[in-house]
């Protein structure tokens, strides 16, 4: 009898002891997830599948060493995805609070194409990022694809123009390099050259520096950069080195309007001895205000500026 009185109960809404299970029940969950997103479904399998075939492929290229870059956090996650950088997977953390960063998140991957969604729990996110702040987003990047140093000159050859192209010596900053693709891009050069080691290479900070340009303007990366402006000289075209003591101002180096390799050195170091002795010319930017260096991006778009307007 006590049982059927409970259950006979006049009591209208929640029970003691519900804790609100009637009323959140009504709550509306949200939108719905996307297909790769929803555990179980068919396009949610066949998405992890292709990420660990293309891991795979990375491991296998750079001899068990993952080539790829993760980009990790909220704010840097959507900030790479607005800026156009590469990307193969976007992981999300299993029962992320689902703030509107990371709808962004889901929205910008979904627009772009091609970018699987990975569902993983907080620990495999944890150990992916060697313990960072991930906050439930982490980005996968895949490794750039270097052209050949002598592809550039190709290049401009194809085009039936005269190389002009940008070699960086020493120069470490990822959006320094990325400004420097920019400039390229703007004043019609036919691409960058950088040294394999010791120097920034095309990671995310530097494909969103480059606002996209990275896309259509080739990054060739040489194993030793002294013969590579040596090979370039063989192949008549002439090696010009910035420097602050260096022989001639830019104004008066008439060659910029034929074939030519601009070097930029480091703005703290400046050009390293042998890719200085290696140059033809080394010219200096006339600065009346009395700075003592411009840093790499800076003093490449002066330069190229200066040849686009002779090519003109």
């Amino acid at each position: 009898m006590a049982a059927n009185n409970r259950r006979m109960s006049g009591k209208k809404g929640a029970q003691v002891g519900s804790g609100g299970q009637r009323r959140r029940g009504l709550e509306g969950k949200g939108p719905t997830p996307p297909a790769e997103m929803r555990k179980g479904h068919a396009k949610q399998r066949a998405a992890q599948a292709k990420a660990r075939r293309a891991q795979g492929r990375t491991t296998q290229r750079r001899g068990g060493r993952s080539a790829s870059e993760l980009v990790v956090g909220r704010n840097p996650v959507v900030e790479a995805l607005r800026g156009g950088v590469p990307a193969s997977t976007l992981y999300v953390q299993q029962f992320i609070d689902n703030d509107e960063r990371v709808r962004e998140a889901l929205q910008l991957a979904a627009e772009r194409g091609g970018i699987n969604l990975m569902e993983a729990p907080r620990p495999e996110l944890d150990r992916m990022t060697n313990g960072l702040n991930h906050q439930g987003l982490v980005l996968q990047v895949p490794p750039y694809e270097y052209a050949h140093p002598e592809d550039l000159v190709a290049a401009a050859h194809d085009e039936g123009e005269d190389p002009l192209i940008v070699a960086l010596d020493g120069v470490t900053d990822p959006r320094n390099l990325g400004a420097v693709v920019r400039s390229v891009s703007a004043f019609g050069g036919h691409g960058v050259l950088v040294p394999e080691r010791r120097a920034a290479g095309m990671t995310a900070g530097a494909w969103k520096t480059s606002a996209g340009t990275a896309a259509r303007t080739p990054v060739a990366r040489a194993t030793n950069l002294t013969r590579a402006l040596e090979a370039y000289k063989k192949a008549g075209v002439l090696v010009v080195g910035l420097a602050a003591d260096g022989e001639a101002e830019l104004g008066d180096v008439e060659a910029l309007d034929g074939p030519v390799v601009i070097v930029v050195g480091s703005e703290g170091k400046g050009l390293s001895r042998l890719v200085g002795e290696t140059c033809d010319v080394r010219v200096r930017i006339p600065m009346p205000g009395g700075a003592e260096s411009l840093n790499a991006g800076v003093a490449a778009g002066i330069v190229l500026y200066e040849a686009a307007r002779r090519r003109s």
